[in-house]
């Protein structure tokens, strides 16, 4: 079982001392704070907002899910190039298109194949 990693479980003098490799790897979620029952909702998940994640063979971002409390929503699968390979930096980004029901609380889950599992924080949406 990988470490789940989180920013919550970090001093604030760790998460300045980390804050590039606490970035990289962090999944950051981008959505509308209010939406309607029985339409589409776009829910973007980017890793890393001010940080780049390299994308080698053996070392980059391979899965970003996403929860609504405990129940999983959607799951990307990624490969080793996405961002060009060999060494080359960049932000795993995914839009994941969901039709909520009810209002949401959102956690997505990203997996590097160094660092493992990486926890965002959650994100609220008001359905109504």
């Amino acid at each position: 079982m990988p470490n789940i990693n989180a920013y919550v479980e970090l001093s604030p003098e760790e998460k300045e001392a980390k804050k590039d490799y606490i970035d990289r790897h962090s999944p950051f979620i981008t959505v509308a704070p209010n939406a309607k029952v029985g339409e589409k909702l776009a829910v973007n998940v980017r890793l890393g907002k001010n940080y780049t994640h390299p994308d080698d063979t053996d070392h980059y971002i391979n899965e970003i899910k996403l929860f609504d409390r405990e129940t999983l929503l959607a799951t990307a699968t990624l490969l080793s190039g996405i961002n060009g390979g060999h060494g080359n930096k960049g932000q795993a980004e995914v839009t994941f298109f969901i039709v909520p029901q009810k209002n949401l609380k959102l956690v997505a889950l990203s997996y590097c194949t160094k660092h493992g599992l990486w926890q965002s924080d959650p994100a609220e949406v008001a359905v109504s």
